[in-house]
């Protein structure tokens, strides 16, 4: 069966988020968005596997992403999803 797998990237909380406080910046200064007081960015990656389950999906992609150092574990969370692409 085949997984449609999103993996998600961001920095991790303690640390600084550039982009995202460019954002915050730009809603509140020039949008008039002072609602909003915390923007954090990501990056988003999507791949479709062949597995049995969605946990052997989900696992797959994770090895990926560790062993081939598709995000850096000391600065980021790194989140694995997994779901059924019907066909």
């Amino acid at each position: 069966m085949e997984y449609e797998v999103e993996i998600i990237i961001e920095t991790k909380p303690y640390l600084s988020d550039p982009e995202g406080d460019t954002i915050l910046k730009d809603l509140v200064l020039k949008g008039g968005y002072d609602s909003v007081k915390r923007v954090k960015s990501a990056k988003l990656l999507r791949m479709t596997v062949d597995a049995k389950d969605a946990k052997e999906a989900e696992d797959i992609v994770r090895k990926i992403c560790d062993e081939l150092r598709i995000y850096n574990p000391v600065v980021s969370d790194c989140k694995v999803i997994s779901k059924s692409i019907n066909k």
